[in-house]
């Protein structure tokens, strides 16, 4: 298969949650991933990995994870979602997307083993009914990873864990990031339901950080690691922060453990005051790791960090006025979002652009921010999940007088644009799937290019 008709294939299959109705009514098991990894001869068993779930912060906390181990010297693979461009950034080796190329012929070989797993039937130990998008993509993470014989790999859950196609694999390190309210149709309506589906990801004897912060998810993960007889390292315990210091939105911290001589100066070049927290939770998975014998020495951690690249979160693309992308999507993550406008832009004027999916929990988040803003655009991400920018600005008319509907995202911004001054600040956020239109079309504008044409790569963004 060439790779365009790879990934309409894929996307035949459906995206993360397309269609919750019928999500719910499915049979969520690991038996497909299962099958797959065992016709693939079991490629996730051929080199180390990390685990990351958690509400919020999983995917930086991993990025920050894979880039210490590469700055260690290690040939490290990392499985992320959802993308924000292209599908090929989920599967990243050595810090950089593989190719189309190789992602085509990846998924050209797993296509002709679920045909033959399909025909055989489940009775035959095949396949009962086609493994789903998010499950092709993890068995195609694990054959590449394995093919390009990685030293390190460090897989992010897509949702939840337990039952999450990621939670095949036997982790030197599992991580639990923090936990708060976020997909409670699939989750659950407490915060321990979800934490307990969260830690669904510690095994037996499993070496454990947990950043959860929640009393009441802590007890849960201290629960489970008891019971799977596995050892906990709870970053609130075990280490502490000093000498924290903004320097233009981003952070440099003193980071210690509380049980031994271990001290690092960090510096953050991502933005916003949550993501010390996160480089914490890397350093105690980094930490782990070195105990077990991977070559992660203090020089590699600060490396690590300072180097990182996690695109989409609170990241600034302009100055004057400045402009942030940001996939805030839960109401935990719109506090922090809050914060940092409170923080870094008090008596600003802040121009908010905003789209949503229909799943989330909109009706608080938007409490949170819009009678914060000065001016709001709501706009449709161009996703089949994505609540109506008219219904949006239904739904929210008595937070803020100053509303407009744009249903297009790109022309959302450029009204966004067109009515802040240079002192003013533009945020677009409310989901990663808007922050990946707005990031394709920002780079298009900024190379002088129109809708439709492509940079000088000629690669498509699908």
């Amino acid at each position: 298969m060439q790779y365009e008709e790879a990934v309409r294939y894929l996307l035949t299959l459906g995206r993360e949650l397309a269609a919750p109705s019928h999500t719910r009514a499915a049979k969520f098991d690991l038996l497909n991933i299962t099958v797959l990894a065992e016709r693939l001869g079991h490629p996730e068993r051929r080199y180390p990995s990390a685990h990351v779930a958690g509400t919020n912060g999983k995917g930086s906390t991993a990025a920050m994870l894979e880039s210490m181990l590469r700055a260690a010297g290690l040939r490290t693979g990392l499985y992320t979602s959802p993308h924000l461009e292209r599908i090929n950034e989920r599967i990243r080796v050595n810090g950089e997307e593989i190719s189309d190329a190789e992602f085509a012929e990846t998924f050209t070989r797993l296509r002709l083993i679920i045909e033959e797993l399909l025909a055989a039937g489940a009775s035959a130990g095949g396949l009962a009914a086609h493994p789903s998008y998010f499950e092709c993509l993890t068995a195609m993470a694990f054959d590449v990873f394995a093919r390009r014989e990685v030293e390190f790999a460090v897989f992010e859950v897509g949702m939840g864990g337990r039952l999450d196609s990621t939670n095949i694999i036997e982790p030197e390190v599992a991580v639990i990031t923090q936990i708060d309210f976020d997909h409670e149709a699939f989750l659950g309506h407490s915060i321990e339901e979800i934490a307990g589906e969260k830690a669904g990801i510690i095994k037996p004897g499993a070496w454990v950080v947990s950043a959860a912060g929640n009393p009441e998810a802590r007890r849960v993960i201290a629960r489970r690691c008891a019971e799977q007889n596995a050892r906990l390292v709870d970053i609130d315990e075990m280490f502490h922060v000093e000498h924290l210091r903004a320097e233009g939105g981003c952070y440099r911290a003193k980071v210690s453990a509380r049980d031994s001589a271990f001290s690092i100066e960090v510096a953050l070049p991502l933005p916003g005051r949550f993501q010390v927290r996160n480089a914490v939770t890397a350093i105690g998975a980094a930490r782990l790791l070195a105990e077990r014998g991977f070559p992660i020495d203090g020089a590699a951690i600060a490396k690590g960090i300072a180097t990182v690249r996690w695109p989409g979160r609170l990241e600034r693309v302009n100055e004057h006025p400045a402009v942030f992308l940001d996939g805030t999507h839960n109401p935990a993550g719109a506090r922090e979002l809050l914060a940092f406008w409170q923080e870094h832009f008090e008596g600003r004027r802040i121009v908010l652009v905003y789209g949503a999916m229909r799943d989330k929990a909109v009706d608080e988040i938007t409490g949170l921010l819009f009678p914060c803003a000065a001016r709001i655009i709501v706009t449709q991400p161009k996703q089949p999940r994505a609540i109506s920018a008219a219904a949006l600005a239904e739904m929210t008319g008595h937070l803020s007088a100053n509303i407009d509907v744009v249903e297009a995202p790109e022309e959302a911004m450029e009204k966004a644009l067109a009515l802040a001054g240079p002192d003013d600040v533009i945020f677009s956020t409310g989901s990663l799937y808007l922050v990946g239109d707005l990031r394709g079309w920002w780079n298009l504008r900024s190379a002088g290019l129109k809708a439709g044409e492509r940079p000088a790569t000629g690669r498509p963004s699908i």
